[in-house]
């Protein structure tokens, strides 16, 4: 899968201008304030490597995320198997915006992108998607597309790296069906 676009972002293949705003954000506690410790320039490019590997492999995976009129990188979105260890299984959507870039309603117009392409092309019966408790602009993410929770659902995450990041919520929505 090569990229798909919205009104105005592009989702798009790793390029190796995306590690330095990548690191730079994996190394801004505000941004990490739900995911556990800063990232180092190593890891950011580890997981560059492991990103653009499963999109080549699979088709699917996270995307770099870009603004298309002007083309600044601003993070990622996409989706990926849930972690093993976890109590459920499935296709998460998940995404991570650098701080400037919150407020503007680019993670929702980029999940949206990720959900359509997940129930069109890959026919997916159910997307979920996880945050920790705390992480309410996620959730209220979740909540404008259209995902729902089930308390029953909530659960400690074992690989989380922090006590206070255990606590999680999983979201979930199931593929639309046929027009009536």
């Amino acid at each position: 899968m090569g990229e798909l676009r919205t009104e105005r972002l592009l989702l798009r293949a790793w390029r190796d201008a995306d590690l330095a705003p990548w690191a730079a954000m994996n190394a801004d506690p505000a941004v990490r304030e739900f995911l556990g410790r800063p990232l180092t320039l190593s890891e950011s490019a580890a997981s560059i490597e492991y990103f653009q590997t499963a999109l080549d492999r699979d088709g699917f995976g996270f995307w770099a995320v870009e603004v298309a009129a002007t083309g600044e990188f601003i993070g990622f979105t996409g989706l990926d198997a849930v972690d093993d260890g976890l109590p459920f299984t499935g296709i998460e959507a998940g995404w991570r915006l650098a701080r400037g870039a919150w407020g503007h309603g680019y993670a929702t117009e980029a999940a949206r992108a990720v959900l359509d392409f997940g129930f069109g092309e890959l026919a997916l019966p159910e997307i979920l998607a996880v945050t920790a408790r705390g992480n309410v602009r996620s959730q209220a993410v979740m909540r404008r597309l259209g995902m729902s929770t089930d308390p029953a659902d909530d659960f400690d995450d074992p690989g989380a790296g922090l006590p206070h990041l255990r606590a999680s919520v999983l979201h979930r929505k199931q593929r639309p069906g046929p027009a009536a």
